[in-house]
Order: structure tokens, then C-alpha cells, then sequence
């Protein structure tokens, strides 16, 4: 079983961007594959701020992102760019510590004019960690989506289905890599 890691830059705890990664996350498990969501928020400010690789949190987070076959970044848009918070942890990662893995950008955002967010601004970061394929993303409106009172995302039959056109082609690219292992991993 592939396991994913699912990154969120969100600063809040009750956001439509953790509610689109836990609605990533549930189709994610159903297709069998293990996810494990790191919310960049709950990890000690101080660890993150200063650079802390050593903290137990932090490590844990990098850890669980190292093991993983696929990673979902998921982030609001603020001024025109991901969140601090998730620079911020995406600096702790090693320089290449996302080598071989297949990433699946996701932003939120207020307008239309921060849809270029994830190409200019997020993409060079992930290929700079050696990602091995940054899908095409998607960036989603805030006015298009809806928090239930349960917390769960609303979101219309159009836009999910924007969404699924991006999962898709992220799990056949995390397949994909698990065929191609080295004869002697394969064999583990």
C-alpha cells in the first residue's frame, strides 16, 4: 500500500483549506492508499520559525513526508503566494526531500488574480526538492466553496470534477512510481 502525505499551509484550524485536504484525503484512503495529513499549524511555531530539524515534532512531520510515495500540498493564497507557514516548514525539508516523489499543489484563494500562485510561486519550490513530476494543480475559489456545519467541504458538481481530473492523474503518477522499484526494494 502507496502512502501519501497531504501538507496544509492553512493557519486555521476550521479553513477551507484543511476541509479540501480532508476531502482529498477520504477520496485518497477509499482508492486504499494510507494517507498521513500534516497540518503545518499544529507544529510548535518556535521549532518551525527557527529551524529546529531536531524537534521531535518537526522531525516527525519531515519523516512522514521522506516515507511517503505521493505528497498533496495543500495552501490558501495570501498576497499572491502560499502561506509563510508552509515556506517556513518547507525549508526544514532536506534539499532533496522530495526526491521521486509525484506532488499535487491544491490552493484556496479570495480572486482569480492569485491563480498563477501555484505556477510562479509554489512549483519552483517542490522541483527544487527534486519532486519527480508536479501535476498540474488547482486552484479553487473561496466563494466556491462551502464549510458545513460538520465541517466538511460543499463544493458544486463542476468544481469536483475539476477536482477528480487532477487526483486522478496524481494516483496513476504514484502507481506508477511503485511498479518501477528497484529490483532488490521490490523484492523487501
Amino acid at each position: 500500500m502507496s502512502g501519501i502525505a497531504i501538507i496544509t499551509g492553512s493557519v486555521t484550524a476550521r479553513s477551507k483549506t484543511a476541509a479540501l485536504a480532508a476531502r482529498i484525503a477520504a477520496r485518497l484512503e477509499r482508492d486504499g492508499f494510507r494517507v498521513t495529513t500534516v497540518h503545518v499549524r499544529d507544529l510548535p511555531a518556535e521549532d518551525v520559525l527557527f529551524g529546529r530539524v531536531d524537534s521531535p515534532a518537526v522531525a516527525q512531520a519531515a519523516r512522514v513526508v521522506a516515507e511517503a510515495d505521493g505528497v498533496v500540498i495543500a495552501t490558501p493564497v495570501y498576497k499572491a503566494s502560499y502561506t509563510g507557514a508552509l515556506k517556513a516548514f518547507l525549508d526544514l525539508l532536506p534539499q532533496f526531500g522530495l526526491a521521486g516523489k509525484a506532488v499535487l499543489p491544491l490552493a484556496t484563494g479570495g480572486t482569480i488574480a492569485h491563480v498563477l500562485a501555484i505556477d510562479y510561486g509554489l512549483r519552483p519550490v517542490l522541483q527544487s526538492l527534486g519532486a519527480r513530476h508536479v501535476l498540474a494543480g488547482l486552484f479553487l475559489l473561496d466563494k466556491a466553496l462551502r464549510l458545513g456545519e460538520d465541517g466538511l467541504l460543499e463544493i458544486d458538481d463542476e468544481l469536483g470534477g475539476k477536482l477528480e481530473e487532477v487526483v486522478a492523474p496524481f494516483v496513476d503518477s504514484v502507481l506508477r512510481a511503485g511498479l518501477a522499484l528497484p529490483p532488490r526494494e521490490a523484492a523487501a
